[in-house]
C-alpha cells in the first residue's frame, strides 16, 4: 500500500486527502468543520516537520474542498504559527 496518490502531477499524502474526503461525506453540511481540521492538523504534526508533499497536500485539500469559515480560518493560523516554528 502507498502512503502516496498523485493528482495534477503532484505527490500528496494519500492518508490527508482520504480524511478530507471522508470529513466531507455523510453527516454535516459537505464542508470541513473546524473538528475536521483540528484532526487534518493532527495527522500533519505527527511526523514532526512540515514536508513538502504536505504543503502540497494541504494546499490542493484547501483549493479543492469546502471549509466552514471558522475551520479555514483556523487551520490557516494554526499551520502558520507550526510550520513558522520548525
Amino acid at each position: 500500500m502507498s502512503y502516496y496518490t498523485t493528482i495534477n502531477g503532484k505527490k500528496m499524502d494519500k492518508r490527508l486527502i482520504e480524511m478530507a474526503e471522508k470529513s466531507i461525506k455523510g453527516q454535516g453540511d459537505g464542508r470541513i468543520s473546524i473538528e475536521d481540521a483540528k484532526k487534518l492538523m493532527d495527522a500533519v504534526k505527527d511526523g514532526g516537520i512540515y514536508t513538502e508533499v504536505e504543503k502540497n497536500t494541504m494546499e490542493h485539500i484547501r483549493d479543492n474542498f469546502k471549509w466552514t469559515e471558522g475551520a479555514d480560518s483556523w487551520f490557516r493560523g494554526e499551520i502558520a504559527s507550526w510550520a513558522s516554528s520548525k
